[in-house]
């Protein structure tokens, strides 16, 4: 049986190589497209159609480097390891919201609980390492008390 933070840690796992999935696609596709257009060489509307896909190609890249990133960075994290501050990879219960302190990700219903994945060094992350369970932190007129650390 999981514990909720393997399940969200799992989710979030399967979120990335979903993206990346979808974002290789798309790649492929592009790659296609180039090929065909390539092989049409009529004028200027080709090579500005051609400029377009290699545009697209170049962001799609930029998108899944990043995604890369961030699949690095959780697969780091062992889900079954618990600390009593928070650290890169806590599970931070507030209210009836849960924190996942791992990379930025955003916001999922696991188990019919609401978690956000933050990254440490987003405004709200960065206020929550090292705290301790019972500690309070503001970030934009939001007040959140530490009432867990998984």
């Amino acid at each position: 049986m999981l514990t909720l933070k393997q399940k969200i840690f799992k989710h979030f796992q399967q979120l990335i190589d979903g993206k990346a999935a979808v974002l290789q696609k798309v790649l492929d596709d592009l790659k296609e497209s180039g090929a065909n257009e390539t092989k049409s060489t009529a004028g200027d509307k080709h090579e500005t159609a051609l400029a377009m896909i290699q545009i697209e190609q170049a962001n799609t890249r930029a998108q899944l480097q990043e995604l890369l990133l961030q699949k690095e960075v959780l697969e780091k994290i062992d889900p079954a390891i618990s600390a009593s501050v928070v650290l890169r990879g806590s599970l931070v219960k507030s209210g009836t919201h849960y924190f996942f302190i791992s990379t930025a990700l955003g916001k999922a219903v696991i188990n019919k609980q609401t978690v956000f994945a933050l990254s440490p060094e987003s405004p709200l992350g960065q206020k929550l390492m090292g705290l301790k369970t019972g500690d309070r932190v503001s970030v934009n007129n939001l007040d959140y008390l530490i009432e867990s650390i998984h």
